[in-house]
């Protein structure tokens, strides 16, 4: 079976597999020398983690169990924290501005936390990736910008930074305007009377010792000192190369707004005198207007937004999806984003070994595939939730989902469970206010009583493919054939109080024949 899913995965479309390909590719004889494949993401704490964090590390995680699939070499993922940069300006999402403010331009190691229960600010921040990480049941190392620095582990990296500084300015400058040029530096001191990271320029006085000139903008003093051990840091692009010489790392993703950085930092490595890590630029979400998602405009989705409405799965088979394409990310995709993954988690058990590997299900490393699919599809519940109204708690929903599927309990299904609360804050927070049923035309009255006298001919046991049966029946008598949508849509519009619904067969099965009756009556009424 492993040589079979090996084999598979070596022709595999799926992008994982792809990604995973060039990582044997780069290694054509075998390991690294190190001994391991190592895989990197990169977190700045000037912020809590968000659901862009989410989503870089769950790919690359993608990636890292795809390329095991096809290697026995071992493999290593780290997650990265900036937290040596200085802070440019205060969040707004933090407590004590005021004092956050007085601290503008030290480390984030080095700068009190707001929120009064760590050592500092990135201390802060870097628990909370921790704990976000470990939250999904991540495999990670954590590795802090600080601890790496001023532990001397990048020193002789940054001799090797100094050794080639005019070819790593001639990369840089180019890409510069003609005022940053001027003071540009890819080494940043970090004054030892502020503790501030400077920018200013530099002179390099003895690579081999780690030795630089510069004049301090506070006093006005022409200082030499070294920039080993915690004592200076690197701009972004070179501070990103370093790493990747440094670390060794073999693979790394990042958002298509950092392609000038990966090709600035690439040249860079490759000065540095290493291949940089293979990779590939995903696209950034858009909110449901197309617009880009900024966290200061504050029009993005959050993690914690969308698990309240819905699995984490249900993300990771959302992120999964062409990665390389923009996606509108808001509250409106978490429904089909559910019903989707279940979907595919349903198709996956019957499937072949090929089959398997294109599934989304297949590359989500929040748990195995399951096997025991929900008897009903998330929009169902919506649905059942919105006809309920203010009846429409746990109790209540169970209480049709036992009529409609025998034994159907919150601990013989347990899959089922959380999705029939998600169904009941998503339609709490933002169904139901949008729901108005209008009144039926009078040909669609005249359809409505026709499928009233059909369900009343059916009896309380109908199951949903004669109901939906009945349902086409009478579209057929009242619709031409090419307006079949219309009806479904009246029905919608008239009895769910939305332009869209589940397969109604489905719903009034799941809702009751004599209860959906009523709906029917209520629309007649609306519309006398």
């Amino acid at each position: 079976m492993a040589n079979e899913l090996r084999a598979a995965a070596l022709a595999s479309k799926a992008w994982p597999f792809e990604e995973a390909r060039k990582l044997l590719a780069r290694y054509r004889d075998g390991a690294p020398a190190k001994g391991h494949m190592l895989f990197e993401t990169g977190y700045g704490p000037s912020g809590l983690p968000h659901i862009g964090t989410f989503n870089e590390v769950l790919r690359t995680t993608m990636v890292r169990r795809a390329y095991e699939t096809l290697s026995d070499i071992p493999t290593r993922l780290i997650a990265f924290s900036d937290d040596m940069d200085g802070l440019r300006k205060v969040p707004d999402n933090v407590p004590n501005k005021a004092m956050l403010a007085e601290h503008l331009g030290k480390p984030l190691t080095a700068i009190p936390d707001p929120f009064g229960k760590y050592d500092s600010f990135a201390a802060h921040n870097n628990a909370m990736l921790r704990a976000f990480l470990d939250r999904f049941g991540f495999e990670y190392e954590f590795l802090s910008a600080t601890e790496r620095y001023r532990s001397g582990a990048f020193d002789e990296t940054l001799k090797l930074v100094l050794r080639h500084y005019d070819a790593i300015m001639a990369v840089m400058l180019p890409t510069l305007r003609e005022d940053r040029r001027q003071t540009y530096s890819p080494v940043l001191p970090i004054s030892p009377g502020s503790g501030i990271v400077l920018q200013v320029p530099v002179a390099v006085v003895d690579a081999d010792a780690g030795l630089v000139r510069y004049v301090d903008p506070v006093d006005g003093e022409e200082v030499t000192a070294s920039i080993l051990s915690g004592a200076a840091k690197l701009q972004w692009k070179v501070d990103w190369a370093m790493r990747w010489v440094a670390l060794g790392v073999d693979y790394e993703m990042a958002g298509k707004d950092l392609i000038d950085s990966v090709t600035q930092s690439s040249k860079i490595a490759r000065i540095l005198g290493v291949r940089p890590p293979e990779g590939f630029n995903y696209e950034m979400f858009l909110d449901e207007h197309g617009e880009k998602i900024s966290k200061s405009k504050g029009n993005g989705l959050s993690l914690e937004q969308w698990l309240t409405y819905g699995p984490p799965e249900s993300l990771a088979y959302f992120a999964y999806r062409e990665p390389k394409r923009a996606k509108q990310l808001h509250i409106g995709v978490i429904p089909r984003a559910i019903d989707d993954y279940w979907q595919s988690a349903g198709q996956y058990q019957d499937q072949t070994i090929d089959q398997r590997l294109g599934n989304p299900v297949h590359h989500i490393p929040l748990g195995a595939a399951p096997d025991v699919l929900p008897p009903v599809s998330f929009s169902l519940l919506l649905n059942l939730v919105g006809v309920l109204g203010g009846e429409a708690d746990e109790g209540a929903v169970w209480s049709y989902l036992g009529r409609y599927r025998a034994g159907a309990t919150a601990d013989a299904h347990p899959e089922l469970a959380p999705l029939v609360r998600y169904a009941i804050a998503y339609h709490r927070d933002h169904v139901a206010p949008t729901l108005k049923r209008r009144a039926p035309s009078e040909s669609e009255a005249a359809a409505l009583r026709d499928l009233d006298a059909r369900l009343a001919g059916l009896g309380p046991a109908a199951d949903a493919e004669t109901i939906q049966n009945e349902l086409y029946e009478v579209g057929k008598a009242h619709y031409a054939k090419e307006s079949l949508r219309d009806w479904f849509r009246a029905l919608y519009e008239t009895l769910l109080g939305s332009d869209q619904g589940p397969r109604m067969g489905s719903f009034i099965a799941l809702y009751g024949v004599e209860n959906s009756r009523r709906l029917i009556a209520e629309a007649l009424e609306h519309g006398a």
